[in-house]
Formats: structure tokens, C-alpha cells, sequence
């Protein structure tokens, strides 16, 4: 876990994010606190649970971005679950429990991408080598001590000495070579119906060994042969039993689980015939929030100290509707203010990644140069707010609506329009996006 304060965290957190101070800090906090635990004693270390946070806020006002952003910060597995897919135990759906397998397998993917990067040096020498063995195969003269023999192998050596500089300028990557390779069998009839990830996990490993990889011989280029023989290198150098091991201690000590729409399950039960009950979902997430030990496929994880952020709007419902025990698991509760006009102007300059920025760049790579007057810009964030204020609010994400309305025509003429200059000002935004923007109907539908 990167050692980052509380202030380095929002400040990170603020070149993406507009706003949204006090879920910054809860959030900051949080993540800063399981850094301090890690520097206690053992004894004291495993008394001290995280602080799980309730963040309330409409969609598009950034609580998952901030889950999202927070979690690359720290180098966290992290994992986005919707709490509306899970079902009560005896109802056809997914078991909550699945959100930490899913979570051990990221984790693992993670761990295995750093140790990749270790033994990457060894393993395209070793590819290299492979390469060189299949355009030119190893014969009886390399192994022979006689005279003859010796000089015909010098010979070949000289040559694959030349193939390998071949090799690394690149000069063969459309040259086909013959390679064997493992293709995993794939479950077939109920399993494949059913879902490997809804089995038991032993259950799921035993079955992955009934079904075993089948070697198949293969003639492709050199360039996806480098990939495929990579990967097969890496696998030998990475001690997988480590990846393991350190993929399920950081699940266990850094990982978090966002959970939206956490305000669907609030609530009493519906008057319009049977559902899967809100009450039973709840109470199967109460202990993997408090802290249990659940079976994976690469063994136990215990979950007491992986951090819980849960989010929803809260609409039609409040936190005090949830049980109190949830309630109890979730102590910090933070509320994220809606988007007005001034934000919706700092979210189309400010953020590195600004929607007028990612526009920019993209037709920059048809040679279209693109420039918005402020005067557009402050057109772009009035027509914004107006719109979440008359139809549905999905606060940020309208501006990705009006901007795409807005640059649809340029978009669609772009390669016609290479080595020119493109100036959006506010006459073109009320063009193009007034009477969308004034016409209840339209926007609706359009906007």
C-alpha cells in the first residue's frame, strides 16, 4: 500500500474529481487509517476495523469515481458490485459471497502483473530463444564433437545469431512460425449453462481438473507467437504459490468493495407480488461486512479488514431504513453535495481527464484542431444544469449527453476536415443545443 497522507490522497483525488470535499476526507481518512494499522503491534493490529462508509448522493456526483480513483492511488484490488444482484439464499441469483471471490481474483491478476514485470528481462530472453528454435530447430551437428560437424554448428550458430538480431529489430513479425499451444477445455451443457463462478470453489477446482488443457499445433505469425510463448515463460518463472499468498494478503489487508445502489434494498417489502426479499439480502451481507472467512478457489479470505463503501441516492428511501445492523456495520455516513452550474463548468476544465480535453485530443488524431471560447463552455454548463433541473437528474453525465449532441456533425466530417481549426463558441452551442434544450419533449428524448 503507497504510503500517501490524508492530504496527498485528496489532493490526487481533486485533479479528477470536482468537489465532493467532505466524501474526499472520509475516504482519505479511511485509507490513511489501514496504513497506520499496518505499523501496530500484531496484538493491537487485529483489533482495529476499518471504517465502512455510506456515501448518499444522486447518480453522476461522483461516488464512484472517488471509490474507483481511490483504490489506483493505493494500488487496492478493487471491485464494483451492484447490490441489486444479489439474491436470499434459496432464490436463483448470486451469492454475496462471490463480490470477495471476484475481489481474490483481481487481486490475484494484480499480483501476477507485478511479478510479470520481474521476470519480464528473463522471459523474452527465454521467448527469444523459443523463436530462434522454432525458424531454425536445434539438429544432431550442435551436439556432435567431430570436426565436420563442429563447423557446420558454428555456421548455424553465426546464423541464428543473425535471425535473433532479425528477431529483435522486428524484421520478422509477419513470418509464420509452428507452435503447440494449451487450449483449455470448455464446460459444456448444465456447467456451462449454470456458471463456474456460482460453484462451490472446491467443486470448481475439481472440475477445472477434469477438463484439462489439450496441447494443439498452430502456424502464426511471429508477433502473436511472442505473446503466447511469453506468457507460457512467465508462468514457469512466477512462483505461483506466492502470487497467491500475496494476492490473498492484500485482499485481505487493502482491498475494498463499492457497493451501489445500496439504497434498493432499503425499504419494506413490494405490494405488487413476490420478490426476492430486500431483508434477506441484507442480512447476507451483514457478515461478510463484519468480518468472516470465505471459501475461494485459491483458499480462505477473511474480509474483518477489507473496506466496505457503499453508496445510493436514497430518493425514495433513507439509511435509517436499512436494518440497524447494517447500519451498525457502516458507521461513517457521508453525504455528496448535487452538481450546480459552477461545478458543471470546473468539471468541463479543471479534471485532467475533462470531457473537453478527451474531445480535443480525439480529433486531434484526425488533424482537427478543437478550441472552446469560455463563452461556450458557460453555454455547455447552463444547458447542463437546466436539463437535470426540468427532466431526470444524472448529474455529470449530462455533460457527456450535451457534448456529444454538440460535436456529433464535426465528429462525422472529422476526416474531411484534416489541418483544420474548429472553434466552438457560445453561438454554436445555442445552434446546435437551444431548442433541443428548451423543448421539455425533445430533451427528453434527445438530451
Amino acid at each position: 500500500m503507497k504510503e500517501l497522507t490524508p492530504k496527498e490522497i485528496v489532493a490526487a483525488l481533486d485533479r479528477y474529481i470536482v468537489g465532493q470535499d467532505a466524501a474526499k476526507r472520509s475516504v482519505a481518512i479511511a485509507v490513511r487509517n489501514r496504513w497506520r494499522r499496518q505499523q501496530l503491534p500484531d496484538f493491537l493490529r487485529e483489533e482495529v476495523c476499518p471504517g465502512n462508509i455510506i456515501m448518499i448522493g444522486t447518480t453522476g456526483v461522483g461516488k464512484t469515481e472517488i471509490a474507483r480513483r481511490l483504490a489506483s492511488l493505493v494500488n487496492a484490488p478493487f471491485i464494483k458490485v451492484e447490490a441489486t444482484k444479489y439474491t436470499e439464499v434459496g432464490y436463483h441469483g448470486r451469492d454475496v459471497e462471490s463480490m470477495v471471490r471476484d475481489l481474490v481474483d483481481l487481486a490475484v491478476h494484480m499480483v501476477k502483473n507485478e511479478q510479470t514485470e520481474v521476470v519480464r528481462s528473463e522471459a523474452e530472453r527465454l521467448t527469444e530463444e523459443r523463436l530462434l528454435d522454432a525458424l531454425m530447430p536445434p539438429t544432431d551437428f550442435d551436439r556432435s564433437d567431430d570436426d565436420a560437424a563442429s563447423e557446420t554448428a558454428q555456421r548455424r550458430r553465426r546464423s541464428r545469431e543473425k535471425l535473433l538480431a532479425q528477431l529483435q529489430a522486428g524484421e520478422l513479425e509477419d513470418r509464420p512460425v509452428d507452435l503447440t499451444v494449451e487450449v483449455k477445455a470448455q464446460p459444456v451443457g448444465m456447467l456451462a449453462t449454470f456458471g463456474m463462478d456460482q460453484m462451490d470453489p472446491e467443486l470448481q477446482s475439481f472440475l477445472e481438473k477434469l477438463m484439462p488443457s489439450q496441447p494443439k499445433s498452430r502456424r502464426i505469425p511471429i508477433r502473436e507467437a511472442r505473446k503466447i510463448l511469453f506468457e507460457q515463460q512467465c508462468d514457469k518463472l512466477i512462483d505461483l504459490e506466492k502470487v497467491t499468498e500475496m494476492a490473498i494478503q492484500r485482499t485481505q489487508n487493502s482491498g475494498i468493495i463499492f457497493i451501489d445502489e445500496l439504497d434498493k434494498l432499503a425499504g419494506g417489502s413490494s405490494l405488487h407480488g413476490p420478490e426476492v426479499s430486500r431483508q434477506g439480502v441484507q442480512r447476507d451481507l451483514l457478515p461478510i461486512i463484519e468480518g468472516c472467512t470465505v471459501g475461494t478457489r485459491y483458499g480462505p479470505v477473511k474480509t474483518h479488514h477489507v473496506l466496505f463503501i457503499a453508496a445510493g441516492s436514497f430518493s425514495s428511501s433513507k439509511p435509517s431504513d436499512l436494518m440497524p445492523e447494517l447500519q451498525g456495520r457502516l458507521p461513517i455516513r457521508v453525504e455528496l453535495d448535487d452538481l450546480g452550474r459552477d461545478e458543471f463548468l470546473r468539471i468541463l476544465t479543471e479534471p485532467e481527464n475533462a470531457l473537453t480535453k478527451q474531445h480535443t485530443a480525439l480529433l486531434g488524431t484526425e488533424s482537427v484542431r478543437l478550441e472552446f471560447e469560455n463563452g461556450a463552455l458557460e453555454a455547455l454548463a447552463d444547458i447542463a444544469f437546466q436539463l437535470n433541473q426540468s427532466t431526470e437528474n444524472i448529474g455529470a453525465r449530462r455533460l457527456t449527453t450535451v457534448m456529444e449532441r454538440l460535436l456529433e456533425q464535426l465528429s462525422f466530417d472529422a476526416p474531411d476536415r484534416s489541418g483544420q481549426t474548429v472553434v466552438i463558441n457560445a453561438a454554436i452551442v445555442q445552434e446546435r443545443l437551444g431548442d433541443l434544450s428548451r423543448d421539455d419533449n425533445l430533451s427528453r428524448f434527445i438530451l
